[in-house]
């Protein structure tokens, strides 16, 4: 991350890291912004970047030139459309990425395996590895679904602090999918501390009546992701969660440590 140190000829000078201190920090003023909801005031942004007003607007403008940044009527700035694309892009990229490990999964756990992103208020699988079995769980790679009937979402939102959790509820509604979805706000804080206590997410019968699917995050993921599997709630029994937890979490391991390692160069 840049220095909160600014200088005149920021756009000339390399950061102690050898890359290009501008581009640092334009790149860190998306990542407020997102981390903002994706509206913010130059002197919000000056507060919690420390760089003074003149180095950020040289910066925002610039951003909104290329069009990853437009500015309200309001005079305040929000994140542009064309992030849209490129995050699209990335997220395509990461479930082809992310292919192989799924796939072991699936031949350690024999049940089919996922991987979903948190993509504003709603869960997107971005992944997908079917079981060999016959009788097998199918999402379509791109479905859109809501965070408070998965295990996935269990996953993700556990990271988050119960006010923003509260918030997304409020915003989404939590309409049930079956008689075991979870519909009150109290219930599934409720469900997240079992996950936070366990390390793990039980989707049972919540999304889809005799379907079940565990689910670990992805830790320290540059975004918010998880992993899962799913089956037949006759195979995908509490018995069969003490082996197939373990092997989530590994592969969950091992997926954060090859995202940390692909960033460098």
């Amino acid at each position: 991350m840049p220095t909160s140190s600014a200088s005149t000829t920021d756009s000339a000078k390399t950061a102690n890291g050898g890359g290009v201190q501008s581009l640092e920090r334009a790149f860190d003023l998306l990542e407020r912004m997102a981390d903002a909801g994706g509206e913010v005031g130059l002197s919000e942004l000056s507060a919690s970047s420390g760089l003074p007003l003149p180095t950020i607007h040289r910066l925002m403008r610039t951003l909104v030139a290329c069009g990853y940044v437009r500015q309200q009527p309001n005079r305040r700035y929000a994140l542009g459309p064309r992030l849209i694309r490129l995050g699209e892009s990335a997220s395509r990229l990461l479930g082809t990425w992310a292919r192989p490990y799924l796939a072991r999964l699936v031949e350690e756990t024999g049940e089919t395996a996922n991987m979903a992103l948190l993509d504003g208020d709603e869960i997107v699988y971005v992944a997908q590895v079917p079981s060999k079995h016959s009788m097998r769980m199918f999402t379509e790679v791109g479905r859109r679904v809501l965070p408070h009937s998965t295990g996935v979402g269990k996953a993700l939102l556990a990271g988050f602090p119960d006010d923003e959790v509260r918030a997304l509820l409020a915003r989404t509604g939590m309409p049930a999918a079956t008689d075991k979805t979870i519909t009150t706000p109290e219930g599934f804080l409720a469900a997240l501390d079992d996950v936070r206590r366990l390390g793990y997410a039980v989707d049972d019968n919540e999304q889809e009546i005799g379907v079940r699917c565990l689910a670990v995050p992805v830790p320290d993921s540059p975004t918010t992701a998880a992993i899962s599997i799913s089956g037949p709630a006759g195979r995908v029994t509490e018995a069969a969660t003490e082996r197939i937890v373990p092997a989530l979490q590994q592969v969950a391991t091992e997926l954060s440590a090859a995202l940390a390692s692909s960033g460098t160069v």
